[in-house]
Order: structure tokens, then C-alpha cells, then sequence
């Protein structure tokens, strides 16, 4: 059978291959620590769920406005407002299935064949796939861990082509926890002043920033920042919501309107009942998604400490996600287990394979010296995987 081009030249996501892995594994009977997927290990809000139940049993299961039921983006309007200092209109937001189709849509909507995209790396593996499907080529700009891998106004300004159609902005980072100081964001965006360049700014984890880490929104840096930012956000990791599938965007209206058309065409309108749970996701009765956050700051510091403790281990310690991004380099080059290490991948396949520890090779973030641990599990189970994962390197 024929299959697209495009198609084949898509590999899986290395994140999800490591997850499956680690769980058809565990399905054998074989005791597996996964750090593997970006994936809360706490239920969504009983009252999130209430909510949906509740919308159901009053029929909200047929075909919504395709941006989303207008509750919803009010009330989206008004988190901006609130928590951002970001004046986003309603009609300025569309809601969409998950924040992996807000960035696959929005790229589609603005990008053209040959046009250029700036990502720093560490990048999330999902980037260049999105990237190559519009037909716009990734111009990567290598990050030094001296800079906590993260990407300077120089750098910026000299990775700047008359090609330039778009700056990658994620912050807290996927996959190296980082985050950007507001200093920082505001040098950035002055380099952008005066080019016709957009910046798409994944928030994702925006709720989840530890040791009084102040996260700000880029589009609210100035009226220059928020006339080119499309901004990504969704429910999934603050919230718990993984596997409610809902996102959002919000940007300028043309963007917005194109991206209106696609999904009329691509999905027509996200689960009509789960938009109603997100309007009551943003009520916080009780305090849940603060009670989750706390866990995973310490979580965080815990992780980073027991990392760095490791000889040729080196670990930023994490100020956002829930990722912990150690350098293992100075393994690469040794045999452990009869397996010759040479890079990322190998070392995470010989972990797996002999230490039944699944976490992800950094190659597929743009950082081969890198490995990334998922801390969205228990104490008890990082304890347990990070002994494993100390023992074997001792070995």
C-alpha cells in the first residue's frame, strides 16, 4: 500500500515509545521504573470529574461552536486576564484537542514551504515533526549548559535569517526543566522588535514552577511581544487532565480565524462535556492543583539531589515541569553490561534492558550528552529507580 512521504518521514514519539516499552514490559510480569512519560501520577480533581458527569446527564454531547463553547472561552479570557496580565479577548481563543494539536494547528495556519523556525534546544521531540509537516525547515540553535541550556539574546539575534518566520519559546522547558527569568524574556523579545518574526509560546506548564519561580507569559512582556505571540496552553498537566484530550490558543484574530478553518475541516469542535469540566477546572475549590504542585517541587529537589550525588552525573536542579535533565556523558565510551555506550540512545536501551529503568534518550530533544527522568511518579518509585539506575551505572 502507498503511503505518504510525509508520512513516513515522521518517526514515533520517542517519549510514547519509551512508555509503551516500559508497559508492555510490566504487562510480562518484569518490575519496570518508569520515568518515561510527562504524565501526572494524580487523578484528575474529583470535582473536574463531577462537573463532566454533570454535563453529561444534561445532554452536552452534541456539536459545539468549533472554537469552543463560549463559556469556555470566556473563561479562558479571564484566566489570561487574571493570572498573565494578558488581555485576550474571547473571540482571540480557540479551544482545541489537547495543546499537541494547538501547536500542530497553529504551525499549519501561519507557516509556508521554506520558511524558517528558530528552536533552542532542549526541544520537545513533538517540534520538529509539526515543523516538517508545513513544509518550513527547523533551524536549530544548540544551547550551552553553562546557560542552563538556555538560549541568549545573541544567540537569538544571530541564528536570524530574512527566512525567519518563527521563535520557539517554551518555557518551563520540555525536557530540561528550566525556566526563563523574566529579565531574560524581556531581552529576548527586545531583539525581536522591528522583524516581522512570530513567536509561539508553549505554556504548558506555566502552574508548575518550584522555589518562588515567577512564571510570566510572554505575550505580556509588551504590546510588541503580544502582537506577535501565539500562545499554547491546556489542561493536561496542571490539572491532571492527560487523557481529556483539551488545549487552547489564544493569539492575534487572524490566526486565531485561520485556525478556526482548519479545525473545522481536521476535528469540528473539541468533547463537547469536557469543555464543560474545563470551565470548572479553573474554580480550584480546594486548592488541588497547589496541593499537586508542592508534591512535585519536592519530588524535584529530591531527584536532582540524589542525581547529583552520582559520580559523572550532572543535574540542574529543576525549576519547572517535571523533568530532571542530567548530563550522563561521562559514561559514553564505557561498556556496561556487554553493552557499548555511545550515546543516549544506547544508554537508555541498556538501562531498560538491564536495569528494567525506562526513561528517554535526549537525542530526540537535541541533546545527545542528555537523558530525561520524569519525576510525575511516586517517592517511593524514584527512590527504588534511581538506586537501580546508581547501582548499574556502578557496575
Amino acid at each position: 500500500m502507498k503511503v505518504s512521504k510525509k508520512a513516513q518521514a515522521v518517526p514515533p514519539s520517542a517519549t510514547m515509545a519509551v512508555d509503551t516499552k516500559a508497559k508492555e514490559l510490566k504487562a510480562k510480569g518484569i518490575d519496570v521504573v518508569g520515568f518515561g512519560a510527562g504524565e501526572p501520577d494524580f487523578d484528575t480533581p474529583g470535582y473536574i470529574k463531577d462537573a463532566a458527569i454533570a454535563a453529561l446527564k444534561a445532554g452536552k454531547t452534541g456539536y459545539t461552536p468549533t472554537p469552543g463553547i463560549p463559556e469556555l472561552r470566556k473563561a479562558i479570557s479571564e484566566k489570561f486576564k487574571r493570572e498573565n496580565n494578558v488581555d485576550y479577548k474571547p473571540e482571540q481563543i480557540i479551544v482545541n484537542i489537547g495543546a499537541k494539536h494547538s501547536v500542530y494547528e497553529s504551525m499549519q495556519a501561519v507557516l509556508d514551504d521554506g520558511d524558517e523556525v528558530i528552536v533552542p534546544t532542549p526541544y520537545w521531540v513533538t517540534y520538529p515533526e509539526t515543523i516538517k509537516l508545513t513544509g518550513a525547515i527547523m533551524k536549530v540553535v544548540q544551547t550551552d549548559a553553562k546557560n542552563s541550556y538556555k538560549i541568549t539574546p545573541e544567540e537569538l539575534k544571530k541564528a536570524i535569517t530574512p527566512k525567519t518566520a518563527m521563535f520557539l519559546m517554551n518555557s518551563p522547558n520540555n525536557p530540561g526543566g528550566f525556566t526563563y527569568t523574566p529579565d531574560e524574556l524581556k531581552a529576548i523579545a527586545k531583539v525581536l522588535e522591528g522583524t516581522n518574526i512570530m513567536v509561539l509560546s508553549d505554556e504548558i506548564y506555566e502552574r508548575l514552577v518550584y522555589d518562588g519561580t515567577k512564571f510570566v507569559s510572554f505575550a505580556s512582556l509588551s504590546q510588541d511581544a503580544y502582537n506577535r505571540t501565539i500562545t499554547i496552553n491546556g489542561f493536561s498537566k496542571a490539572y491532571a487532565m492527560t487523557g481529556w484530550r483539551l488545549g487552547y490558543t489564544a493569539g492575534p484574530i487572524e490566526v486565531i480565524k485561520a485556525m478556526d478553518r482548519l479545525q473545522g475541516h481536521m476535528t469540528q469542535n473539541p468533547v463537547n462535556f469536557v469543555q464543560h469540566a474545563a470551565v470548572a477546572a479553573f474554580a480550584e475549590p480546594n486548592g488541588e492543583v497547589e496541593k499537586m504542585r508542592i508534591e512535585f517541587e519536592k519530588r524535584a529537589k529530591f531527584m536532582a539531589e540524589r542525581l547529583n550525588s552520582i559520580k559523572g552525573v550532572v543535574c540542574a536542579k529543576p525549576t519547572g515541569a517535571f523533568y530532571c535533565f542530567p548530563d550522563v556523558s561521562a559514561y559514553f565510551g564505557r561498556t556496561i553490561g556487554g553493552a557499548k555506550i555511545n550515546n543516549s540512545m544506547d544508554f537508555a536501551a541498556a538501562l531498560l534492558e538491564q536495569a528494567n529503568v525506562a526513561l528517554v534518550p535526549g537525542g530526540p530533544f537535541g541533546c545527545d550528552k542528555n537523558v530525561r527522568f520524569s519525576f510525575a511518579t511516586s517517592m517511593e518509585l524514584i527512590t527504588k529507580g534511581i538506586d537501580r539506575f546508581e547501582k548499574w551505572l556502578n557496575s
